[in-house]
């Protein structure tokens, strides 16, 4: 696939369910959007977000994500608008260009590494080449979380400048705002270390640095909310819809198309 071409890209995203009807179950959705309303920590995502009534969050998730906006639809499958997702990886694409062009300094980080790691990578590849500043701060900072299980230390790491949680040598998906607090609070106390101009990420990451007042860009699917909503609310820059939970492999030519967008393919 080119990855200059729409047309294709869209059949791709259809095909492959990371846009159009997508696995994540509508019941899911609703009782996410039903957190967010109730300020549940756990789905703010490092935001301090307006009071939202859950019509109001239904309603924003129809017009900037494509959930079906019928409150009586409570089961079953959902979608997430595909030509939502493709307008906002042109926005993506022309601040990461941006990004580029101006050699910011930038920090990436994810909390979807399985899925959306190499999606990450390719874009610092592409702009450390272009000769920005990638930052990696509080490398092995780390935390203790309760989980079903017990207590879990979970430690900051990095794959090449994209940062992660590993709990045991494991990565982890994360929704938590505190790492990201950590590496903003090591920026702010180290005056020989740039602020990033610009964040790329993902759930507690992404929330946490829009609402630190940087300029931030990220991805969500339709049951994360919170950056929709921080995006409504002019915290978050882009907010690009898409199931997080794919095969890494089905967004290559997402990524290729988000490069070409920045005039960094190859």
């Amino acid at each position: 696939m080119q990855p200059y071409d729409r047309a294709l890209l869209r059949k791709h995203l259809l095909q492959t369910r990371i846009a159009g009807d997508v696995a994540t179950p509508r019941e899911g959705n609703l009782a996410h959007y039903r957190r967010m309303v109730a300020k549940d920590p756990g789905y703010q995502f490092g935001l301090v977000l307006k009071d939202w009534t859950f019509d109001q969050t239904l309603d924003m998730m129809a017009r900037l994500c494509g959930v079906n906006p019928d409150p009586r639809h409570r089961q079953g499958a959902d979608t997430i608008g595909v030509d939502l997702t493709i307008a906002a990886l042109d926005e993506m694409g022309a601040r990461i260009g941006r990004a580029a062009r101006e050699q910011e300094t930038v920090l990436l980080a994810t909390g979807h590494p399985g899925p959306l790691m190499g999606v990450y990578r390719a874009v610092e590849d592409a702009l450390h080449a272009a000769g920005c500043t990638v930052l990696t701060p509080a490398a092995g900072w780390s935390y203790q979380v309760i989980t079903a299980n017990g207590s879990r230390v979970r430690e900051i790491v990095y794959t090449s400048g994209v940062a992660a949680l590993s709990t045991g040598g494991r990565m982890q998906h994360t929704h938590d705002p505190n790492p990201m607090q950590a590496m903003l609070q090591e920026l702010r106390d180290s005056p020989e270390q740039s602020w990033p101009d610009l964040v790329i990420a993902d759930h507690g990451w992404a929330g946490t640095a829009g609402e630190a007042g940087i300029d931030t860009v990220g991805f969500a699917d339709c049951n994360d909310p919170a950056l929709f909503a921080g995006h409504a609310e002019g915290k978050i820059a882009v907010t690009v819809p898409l199931d997080d939970g794919v095969f890494p492999e089905y967004y290559e030519p997402m990524t290729d198309y988000l490069l070409d967008r920045a005039g960094l393919a190859d």
